[in-house]
């Protein structure tokens, strides 16, 4: 697979592309679809019910392979790699625990309106960038189910277009991570509800 890759995407190594369990697929939109067909029915069945014990690294390996386990053989699954992004890969576990031990104390102490909690949240997990593909997207769901589930909110509109596609929404999601690297989460707040 030679794919293009959009601005702040992760390139799948080859390695990684030996875990494509549907062969037909040859390019990058037939990929994209075939994961959003994906993430659509985990979306579904992660707002159809309560979730629980959402601030768990089991939580978030469970819900990557619901999101892409018809795609990839190694959803669900930890990188084993370096990447373009994120943290060392054998820092993972305890980065997540360290995140969902913030995210529990700036809900019981109110540190942060929702949103800003969410968002946090959100920019955090994408930085840790747990698996070999589909981060943001998986930490946009995650923060969303957070949103939902845990602080009584609405889901974030995400710009209300598809960010895997490069474009100007995509653009202006980039600016606002970088922008929150330097500890200005004010431009990720505007764009989470745009």
């Amino acid at each position: 697979m030679l794919f293009e890759y959009p601005e702040g995407a992760t390139p799948i190594d080859p390695d990684e592309a030996q875990g494509l369990l549907l062969p037909h697929i040859r390019t990058r939109a037939e990929l994209d679809r075939w994961e959003q067909d994906n993430i659509l029915e985990a979306e579904d069945a992660v707002f159809r019910r309560k979730q629980k014990d959402i601030l768990t690294e089991k939580y978030v390996c469970t819900l990557h392979k619901k999101m892409f386990g018809h795609v990839w053989s190694w959803a669900g699954t930890f990188r084993r790699s370096q990447k373009n992004i994120g943290i060392e890969w054998m820092q993972i576990p305890t980065a997540l625990r360290q995140l969902f031990d913030d995210v529990n104390g700036w809900m019981e102490f109110d540190s942060y309106p929702a949103d800003e909690i969410a968002a946090r949240f959100h920019h955090r997990l994408v930085a840790i960038h747990a698996f070999a593909n589909g981060n943001g997207r998986h930490a946009r769901l995650m923060a969303d189910i957070l949103l939902v589930h845990l602080l009584g909110q609405e889901r974030f509109s995400w710009g209300q277009e598809n960010l895997t596609n490069a474009g100007d929404c995509r653009r202006s999601y980039i600016n606002a991570l970088r922008a929150a690297d330097q500890h200005d989460y004010q431009p990720l707040l505007a764009f989470v509800r745009s």
